[in-house]
Order: C-alpha cells, then structure tokens, then sequence
C-alpha cells in the first residue's frame, strides 16, 4: 500500500523538490567552508597585517587535525546510516582536502622525525636555549642555579632574567638581585648580560654588537629602556678557531589580555617585534661568521613573522625525534605551541635537538641542541 504525504506537514518535501538538509549536515557544511576560507586568509595574511596575530593564536595542529575531523565527519554520518546529501558530502570532502593541503606546510610537523642519524663527531658543543619564567623569583634560587648547571651546557642563552613587580604593570621589568650568585654556580664563565637577555659561555667572548632597535640604546640607559630595546643579544663566541655568533632573543609577546587599549596593544607589539626581526634578519645576513640564533620568538610554525629568518636558516628541530615539538605551556598537560626555536646557518650543523622539562621553574620548555661546527680554512 502506498502512504501519500500529506501536503499540510511542513516535514513533507513535494515530488521533484531538493530535499532539505538537516541541520547536521549543515553544520558540517559551513564549518568545512569557513575552515577553508580561514586557512585561505591564513595564508595570505599572515606575518603581513598586524591584525592576524589574533587568528595565529590557534595552534598549528588544527591545520592537520580539523581538516582531518571534518573528512571523518563525513565518514562517521555514512556508519551511522544517516549520511549526508552527496552534493554537501563531495563539497565537504572537497574543502577538507584543500584546507589540508594549504594548512599542512604550517602545522608544525617534524617530517625527519624518524630518520636515522649518525653519531656527533668528538667536540659537538651543547647549548641551551630558555625562557627562564622571571629567573628564580618564584624558585628555590639555590635549586633554580643546580637546574642550570645539570643541564651541562657549552652555552646558554637565557630569557626573562629578571624579576617582574606585578604592582608596575607593563613597566615592571627589575634587575635580577645578587647577580654573584650566578657567576660562584658558574665559576670561570664567561657572563654576558643585556636587559633580559642572559649568555653563559665557556668559550671567550669576542664581540658583542648591539642589534636593531638596541643600537639606538648606550651603555649607561636605565634597565626599563634596555628591557624593551634589547630582545636581541648577540655574542660572538670563540670555539677553537671558529667564532660563532649566537643570537640570543625573545620576541614581544603579541597579547594582553587585558581589556583597555587591546587592539591598540596588538598594534604597537607587531611594530615592535617587526623592528626587532628586521635587526636581526639583517645583521645574519650580514654575518660571516658560522651562526645560531635561539630563543623564546613567541612565534609559532603556523605565523608567517619568520620566513626571512627560516629560509635562510636551518630549523635545529629537524635534528630531533619529536614528530611535533611542542615548547609552551610546559605542565602536566601536553604543551600545545612551539614558541621556542633554535636556527642555525648551514655551516653549523645540529645533531641532536631535544625539549627538555623544567620542572616547575618555568612555563617554558627548555632547548637543548648539539652542534658542531667547520673546521676553520
């Protein structure tokens, strides 16, 4: 027996009608366009317009996983016998793939991640790159120092020494108190201390440039204008009968979450890191010498703000096992950004690179990198 629809229903759909879509389908419809119009824009526009720091806080791994979760949704809709219209379905499928093969690039992934290595050579030098989370002013500083020195390190370079009066707001950049007690835990070294950036280094130092904005800075300015000119430290280091140049930064962070003035401050925390990218592209480009360049760039692989320094560079991570390195927030939960990198010129070579835990000290995971460097001609 045949049931005709009765016509009075609004669920009815006349003969010869396009059947609605439900609102699954829908959903899934508009999430797969607006990712795709989103990587899209993602790609044109960042690392060009102040106002993409914004969108570039998402982390890069959505570039892979929702691409992937919205094919599956497609997929899942099928098993449970209630797929999708074969129009939506193919454009869904459709927009996935082309978010994927845009956003890939900027996900974040290791692709050497399991290739064989060979051993260091005899000599490869240890450096160690981190963000100290204001130095020890919330730590143990005895058990903060033997942190440091357990790590075994030819070098270091260190961000956020300092301690930091919340009570100042932006302005509560202070010197580290007791600065001896760095150099009895390291005795012999040699310390080179700009603002808040801090190198350790067994090897002597030969030179110490001032890098962009911090050019403009002398010797005798007060630590509040130093901290916010000198992002950017580098130290020439004699190894042997090599100089090596390490570049020791931390970029401006982009965000405050603060209400007042918040897009004016994303704004003004663009310029000043393009400042500070734009000394330091320039003065690599300019450096004959065998190169590293470390830090907190509060960057991730997704942003656009360092494919100067990236294409000129070697990134250290491809000497590392981790499939997708991760430095920030260090914790009981898995970190979700790479903040922090370590670039090498190709006449250095990275071994082995390595994400360390701080152990409470810091919300930032540490850098540990073997290298080696040329013999000298």
């Amino acid at each position: 027996m045949t049931v005709l629809a009765d016509p009075t229903d609004p669920r009815a759909t006349p003969a010869g009608a396009p059947r609605r879509w439900c609102r699954a389908t829908r959903l899934v419809y508009a999430a797969a366009l607006g990712w795709l119009l989103l990587t899209a824009a993602h790609r044109a526009l960042t690392g060009r317009w102040w106002f993409w720091l914004l969108p570039d806080l998402v982390p890069p791994a959505a570039y892979l996983l929702v691409p992937v979760a919205l094919a599956a949704a497609v997929a899942a809709a099928r098993t449970l016998r209630r797929p999708l219209p074969g129009r939506p379905a193919v454009t869904v499928l459709a927009a996935a793939a082309t978010a994927l093969v845009l956003g890939l690039p900027d996900a974040g992934l290791n692709r050497y991640a399991f290739a064989s290595r060979p051993a260091p050579p005899p000599g490869a030098l240890t450096v160690v790159a981190w963000n100290t989370g204001y130095w020890d002013q919330d730590d143990d500083p005895e058990a903060f120092l033997r942190f440091l020195v357990a790590l075994r390190a030819d070098v270091y370079l260190l961000q956020e020494h300092l301690y930091w009066d919340a009570a100042a707001g932006l302005a509560g950049a202070r010197p580290v108190p007791d600065p001896d007690r760095l150099r009895r835990a390291f005795p012999g070294w040699t310390v080179v201390a700009r603002g808040e950036l801090l190198t350790l280094s067994r090897f002597p130092v030969v030179g110490q440039p001032a890098i962009g904005p911090d050019v403009a800075a002398g010797p005798d300015t007060d630590f509040g204008r130093v901290f916010t000119t000198a992002k950017v430290l580098r130290t020439d280091l004699r190894v042997g009968a090599r100089v090596l140049s390490a570049y020791n930064v931390h970029l401006p962070v982009q965000v405050n979450l603060a209400p007042a003035r918040f897009l004016a401050f994303v704004r003004e925390r663009d310029a000043a890191r393009r400042a500070q990218l734009a000394g330091l592209g320039a003065d690599v480009a300019a450096n004959p010498n065998p190169v590293l360049v470390a830090g907190d760039f509060n960057t991730t692989p997704a942003m656009g703000d360092l494919r100067g320094l990236r294409d000129r560079l070697r990134d250290a991570a491809d000497a590392g096992s981790d499939g997708y390195p991760t430095s920030w927030p260090a914790g009981r939960l898995p970190a979700a950004w790479r903040l922090d990198w370590t670039l090498t010129s190709p006449a250095v070579r990275a071994h082995r690179y390595a994400l360390g835990d701080p152990h409470g000290l810091s919300d930032h995971r540490t850098q540990t990198t073997l290298i080696s460097l040329p013999e000298a001609s």
